[in-house]
């Protein structure tokens, strides 16, 4: 139960919940954290953060603390790799432990939301974090809450956290680049640099390239070879489009591999194609890769790399934020 008295009557009180100071333009914080002790000098600067009357807490035995609530709402929802901080001023972040692709539970997300007098918000999933990134956040709505609302949260998590890690261990990746330009030396191949960028800042390195012609049996012929020789993510960079001279998406499948899709609903990257041979998989590059700097190989490499099975129905749900601005990244 909160009690309410003014500033004034508080001295020797100690403040129930953190205080926050905001200076426009530079500085938002706790001013005051929970348990201070209020003194006589106090005062003036409650009162200059509007503060007229503060909160008295005397709990009972049904009840918890926001900061308390809020830890147990973090503890439930985090899966591995995660570290909780916090609280401050109500509020506790999950944090990555490690560098790899957060996953979130939206269903599970909006269910725990759904509960009312809480919340919780995180960053989208399937996207790479850093080890140090704040990844999701909660906190409780009022100061004090029902001790049988954080078990219904917690009774939600039980089974399966809201939010995970998943590492990312270094994987071979192997790059087969097509085209005849690039194949007899006309120009040279400018996808190599990019993947091995991309893969390197994520772990990974780029474990062998071959070039091929725009011969669809040669091509089939590189990525049964790569997959013989254990690679764990097979790269066909180059010709992907509907144009006659085309030859890659036949490649891919004359070497027997399954096809998920040929088509993302993500721009740029339309012309991606992803598929599996024997378990691994093959990924179609569009030339976009080269000129954009955020494409569906940035969507997908972090998921690859992480050892996710990307199937049709999650490509087809890559429609919703598949148009990339390049001033969003």
């Amino acid at each position: 139960m909160l009690k309410v008295i003014p500033v004034e009557e508080a001295v020797g009180l100690p403040l129930a919940h953190d205080i926050t100071e905001i200076v426009p333009g530079k500085h938002k914080g706790p001013a005051f954290r929970r348990g201070h002790i209020v003194r006589k000098e106090d005062i003036s600067k409650l009162l200059d953060v509007g503060k007229r009357n503060l909160y008295v807490m005397e709990l009972d035995s049904d009840e918890l603390h926001e900061e308390d609530a809020a830890h147990r709402l973090a503890n439930a929802a985090a899966g591995p790799n995660l570290k909780l901080v916090g609280p401050s001023e109500g509020r506790v972040n999950l944090v990555a432990e490690i560098s790899g692709l957060l996953k979130i539970d939206s269903d599970l997300l909006y269910r725990l939301n759904s509960l009312g007098d809480l919340m919780m918000a995180t960053l989208l999933s399937d996207r790479y974090v850093n080890n140090g990134d704040v990844v999701a956040g909660t906190r409780t709505i009022p100061v004090v809450v029902k001790e049988e609302l954080i078990q219904r949260a917690e009774a939600l998590c039980k089974d399966h956290p809201i939010v995970r890690i998943l590492p990312m261990p270094p994987r071979r990746i192997h790059l087969i680049v097509t085209g005849s330009e690039v194949y007899t030396g006309r120009i040279q191949d400018g996808f190599e640099p990019v993947v091995r960028r991309k893969a390197a800042a994520m772990g990974s390195d780029l474990a062998d390239k071959q070039v091929a012609n725009d011969d669809p049996d040669q091509i089939a012929k590189l990525i049964q070879e790569a997959q013989r020789r254990g690679a764990e993510i097979i790269l066909v960079s180059g010709g992907m489009s509907v144009d006659p001279d085309d030859k890659t998406p036949e490649g891919i499948r004359r070497s027997g591999a399954t096809i998920e899709s040929h088509g993302f609903p993500v721009l740029p990257g339309s012309m991606f194609l992803m598929a599996y041979l024997n378990g691994t998989p093959i990924l179609g590059l569009s030339g976009c890769v080269l000129h954009d700097p955020f494409s569906a190989f940035d969507i997908l490499l972090p998921r690859l790399l992480a050892g996710d099975k990307i199937t049709r129905p999650d490509i087809m749900a890559m429609g919703h934020g598949g148009l990339q601005k390049k001033h969003d990244h």
